[in-house]
């Protein structure tokens, strides 16, 4: 429960906070002690960030990584105040996603929470697939889901999941109860098969409002029926380029706040200069205006964002507090995988700018 924001921001949970850990009711809400929205310093929990597939030239997809520069990208990733985060290993061939898993899991570093699946389990159709190769989708089984959460050795949290898809309502039964968050994403399903993941077990909505056909229908849309869901938790990348800031502002409203988080979906282009980069074995190009997409296909491939940045973008396009924006980035996000923030950011906040610049980080 929030207050309105101040100078300094104190997010006070219960006790774990700096190392993390599971939480527990007492901890699912940051308590924040404030009375202006003045710019000034702060101090507030480190950052979660659900998305990541690579970050500052380290690509999480490529099967020869080596786990130094998973520990470089965690670092490079601290310094925008991320402290924890879920590698994000796209669509791809079994064999190709456990050698990236297994670099992953086995880094040792303290900030990897655990890996995101984005696919295989996702719409072949164009535009909602977004930039995964069609050849690499792949139809959703228990057998299959068991393979690869072996390959990362139980450290899959949460599995992106096109609910239409023949065998996905089974699969997303069983990783729910095997303790799997289910995000519904990269889909092209009917507000009814929508309804049925939900009652299956679903709880997230991956980057909601991409991942998607151009064309939908005005009204009876996956998109309305996931903005009304109450007990879907929706991720936005807030960047500019993903969705414009009226949407965003409009999207956000819908969800409302507490139901809605930051996430980067940041790649190796991340903290690089425009240029060529590599996602996983698609090529994709960061261009001079920070857009990252496939040449010459209208497809946004990740984003080259960090999650300061997207506060930042958030207070300007919606208006929302500063402190309802930090707990999108921070408590929110743990708390969707039942998690607590670790560490804390010092940072200094231009109210005029809308700038979040993060001076310094304690884990």
């Amino acid at each position: 429960m929030t207050t309105s924001f101040s100078r300094r921001i104190f997010l006070q949970t219960a006790a774990g906070i700096a190392g993390g850990g599971a939480a527990r009711p007492s901890q699912s809400a940051a308590s924040v002690q404030a009375t202006s929205t003045a710019s000034g310093p702060i101090t507030c929990a480190g950052f979660f960030d659900l998305q990541v597939n690579g970050f500052a030239g380290v690509d999480f997809n490529n099967p020869a990584l080596g786990t130094a520069r998973v520990a470089e990208a965690a670092e490079k990733m601290q310094a925008t105040g991320v402290t924890q985060f879920l590698a994000t290993l796209i669509s791809q061939p079994l064999d190709r996603f456990a050698a990236c898993a297994r670099t992953l899991v086995r880094s040792g570093v303290p900030a990897l929470a655990g890996l995101h699946m984005e696919g295989p389990y996702i719409s072949p159709e164009d535009g909602a697939r977004g930039a995964h190769r069609r050849e690499d989708v792949s139809a959703p089984s228990i057998e299959d889901f068991t393979r690869r959460q072996d390959a990362a050795e139980g450290r899959i949290k949460v599995v992106t999941i096109a609910p239409e898809v023949p065998g996905a309502l089974a699969l997303i039964e069983h990783m729910v109860a095997h303790g799997v968050r289910a995000s519904i994403g990269h889909t092209a399903a009917a507000p009814q098969e929508i309804r049925e993941a939900i009652a299956r077990g679903a709880t997230l909505s991956t980057h909601l409002g991409n991942g998607c056909a151009q064309m939908l229908p005005r009204h009876p849309n996956f998109l309305w029926e996931q903005l009304a869901a109450d007990e879907l938790v929706a991720g936005f990348i807030v960047d500019g380029h993903h969705l414009p800031p009226a949407t965003v502002k409009a999207m956000i409203r819908a969800k409302t706040p507490a139901r809605s988080v930051l996430v980067t979906d940041a790649t190796t282009a991340a903290g690089q200069p425009p240029g060529d980069y590599m996602l996983g074995e698609v090529r994709v190009h960061l261009d001079d205006t920070g857009r990252v997409a496939v040449p010459g296909q209208p497809n946004l491939a990740g984003s080259a964002l960090a999650l300061d940045r997207a506060v930042g973008n958030t207070v300007r396009f919606t208006g929302l507090p500063l402190d309802q924006v930090l707990a999108m980035a921070s408590t929110q996000p743990a708390a969707a995988v039942g998690l607590v923030p670790r560490g804390q950011i010092d940072a200094e906040w231009d109210a005029a700018a809308g700038r979040f610049a993060v001076k310094g980080v304690r884990v």
